[in-house]
């Protein structure tokens, strides 16, 4: 039975858009155009649509599309923050996504978002700023064995700019022969045929994609995790 005398609890979803600006990780705000907190900076997020929304991570799909005008080809479920203080509206679960995009794809949205570096963030709304920082740590430890940074690079790309992403999210230097021997062993990309990258002082680098059946796994292994 319903208790007539318990409060609402408010559902949304918050989505940390991540992307590589000057060599280094950034984080898409948005001007939050109602109270509370009117005009502030903070993460797209919006309240789950029981009517429209198969599951949170379509919520924080349409999310990404209506406020940001994205669609990020990765959308990862990072973690559940709730708690009545969180909210000054009142007792609030958050459902938290962490998308990753290269920065091309960011260019449509220009007029709408504000990048900020993540080591640089501004006083924040809500929890954002305990959000983010849960994100780029997930983002970071992953990245020590995963692929997970391709998605930070558009494609088609050589050997030393995935470095170069990795590099920039790591925070660190990386050992080139054992960055290659990591990305031989993920077997994760394909040689673009005939396609090589020219110009400059060094002679032509192959340029590289991710394997599709790669990509497809990477797509659905992202989901509720």
């Amino acid at each position: 039975m319903k208790d007539a005398d318990a409060p609402t609890i408010l559902c949304t979803v918050d989505v940390v858009l991540l992307t590589l600006q000057q060599g280094s990780l950034h984080v898409a705000l948005l001007r939050r155009e109602r109270a509370p907190f009117a005009g502030v900076l903070a993460l797209p997020g919006g309240y789950i649509h029981a009517q429209d929304d198969a599951d949170a991570q379509a919520s924080a799909a349409r999310v990404l599309r209506d406020k940001a005008g994205l669609q990020s080809p990765y959308l990862e479920q990072l973690a559940t923050f709730s708690g009545p203080v969180r909210d000054p509206r009142g007792w609030s679960v958050a459902v938290v996504y962490c998308a990753l995009v290269p920065p091309e794809v960011l260019v449509q949205a220009a007029d709408r978002i504000t990048l900020v570096a993540v080591d640089g963030l501004p006083p924040l709304p809500f929890d954002h700023r305990q959000i983010i920082d849960t994100a780029v740590q997930r983002v970071r430890s992953k990245s020590q064995y995963s692929s997970l940074p391709v998605h930070l690079c558009a494609e088609p790309f050589t050997l030393p700019q995935l470095q170069s992403v990795y590099e920039a999210v790591l925070g660190e230097p990386i050992n080139k022969v054992s960055f290659r021997r990591k990305v031989d062993e993920l077997a994760m990309l394909e040689a673009v045929p005939g396609a090589l990258q020219t110009g400059g002082a060094h002679r032509p680098a192959q340029l590289y994609r991710v394997r599709p059946a790669f990509r497809q796994r990477l797509s659905l292994s992202a989901r509720g995790l």
